[in-house]
């Protein structure tokens, strides 16, 4: 009896350490990026930083994201996949505890590589952990995922000037802390790191499937780089935008912050539904057409119905984790999935990077946001199509 018990509820238990893990790895994937705008004044004026080298600072993510973590499958399937998490995590701590305590600009933005490069690791592989033990549910654990994710994101953008206050006005002090989020979650992983599934490897399958080759997989890439081009032009843009428009900083900043939270429920409600049905191109297409609508609503009169648009674009945005969903789901198998992260996050990630800055460009050489706003409905046709061929029910 004892022993049937054990059974019952050994697995169970592995499900609860295994979420409790996703979690908090989930938590940390953006604070790194959130925690430095609040206080960027104040970094540039501590190490001296140009206008240039804040302009690098901000790029920086997406191209760790795209380059780094393309490295992901090898190293998972070398050293298993929750070992190179835990990796990840212990490397994105040690780069949060020493980047604002170098002694310039430079070093700065190295520590800040070294932050990013654990982060994207970690990107690639955590849909790997949600199909090796949530393969039932992994609609319902991306959105979880995602929305810690939020979570962690709005919460370093929100607490860190209070933070740095609470510690006398230590800007230092106020971007330093948030590494203890990052070693709060390692000891959750260390269970799963014990243990090397086989699915981490492909010795089981002699020949690795070439993702490369398969349409799905460039639908997917394309669709995770044009819902990034988006996302990213609503962080670094929609408040400008707004103070544009005559909007005060404070209500521009509470718009940008309802498409943030906007994400929390809407997320993790979407890709429960995504999960749930076999194909996700109906669901691409209704967010294609949300974005039309609150770029047009923009292009039109941003001041008008500023929070109809907030709204439209903060339902946009949760193409993110519906790509994430569709990832896992288009995936035979782990080390399938593995690679389709890697591939379409890395390409992806690549694909975006301009974006935020033809924005700019185009702002600058026009003298308004009508030619910038009219190019990011263009964009929603091409993300339509993407995500409608990355949604039907294939597998890789």
């Amino acid at each position: 009896m004892v022993l049937a018990d054990t059974q019952l509820t050994s697995p169970v238990r592995g499900r609860l350490i295994a979420l409790a893990a996703l979690l908090l790895a989930a938590v940390n994937l953006r604070l790194a990026v959130t925690s430095v705008g609040p206080v960027l004044s104040e970094i540039r004026a501590g190490l001296g930083m140009s206008s240039t080298m804040a302009g690098l600072l901000m790029s920086v993510p997406v191209v760790c994201f795209a380059t780094v973590g393309l490295a992901a499958p090898r190293l998972a399937h070398r050293f298993g996949t929750a070992r190179v998490i835990v990796t990840g995590l212990a490397v994105l701590a040690v780069g949060l505890a020493i980047r604002p305590y170098t002694a310039g600009t430079v070093p700065f933005l190295l520590a800040s590589v070294v932050s990013l490069a654990g982060i994207a690791v970690v990107n690639v592989l955590l849909p790997v952990i949600v199909k090796q033990h949530f393969p039932g549910r992994v609609g319902t654990m991306t959105g979880l995922y995602s929305v810690a994710l939020n979570v962690g994101a709005t919460g370093a953008a929100a607490a860190t000037v209070p933070l740095t206050g609470a510690f006398g006005g230590d800007w230092r002090l106020g971007l330093a802390c948030w590494a203890v989020l990052a070693v709060v979650a390692l000891p959750a992983w260390l269970p799963l790191a014990r243990e090397r599934a086989t699915a981490d490897t492909d010795d089981q399958n002699p020949a690795p499937v070439r993702v490369t080759r398969h349409p799905v997989a460039w639908a997917l890439a394309l669709y995770f780089g044009l819902q990034s081009t988006s996302a990213y032009v609503i962080i670094g843009w929609l408040p400008q935008i707004y103070r544009d428009a005559g909007l005060s900083a404070e209500t521009a900043g509470l718009l940008f912050a309802g498409t943030s939270l906007l994400g929390v429920p809407l997320g993790l409600a979407l890709s429960s539904l995504a999960g749930r049905v076999r194909s996700q191109s109906w669901i691409a297409l209704t967010l294609g057409l949300f974005g039309i609508a609150g770029y047009a609503g923009l292009w039109w009169s941003p001041a008008t119905l500023p929070w109809l648009w907030a709204v439209l674009l903060g339902v946009v945005n949760t193409a993110f984790p519906l790509v994430l969903t569709m990832i896992a789901l288009r995936g035979s198998t782990p080390a399938t999935v593995v690679r389709l992260s890697a591939f379409a996050q890395g390409v992806g990630y690549l694909l975006a990077i301009p974006g935020p800055i033809l924005i700019g460009v185009l702002h600058d050489r026009t003298g308004g946001w009508r030619v910038p706003l009219a190019l990011m409905i263009a964009l929603m046709i091409p993300q339509i199509i993407a995500g409608w061929q990355a949604g039907r029910d294939r597998r890789v």
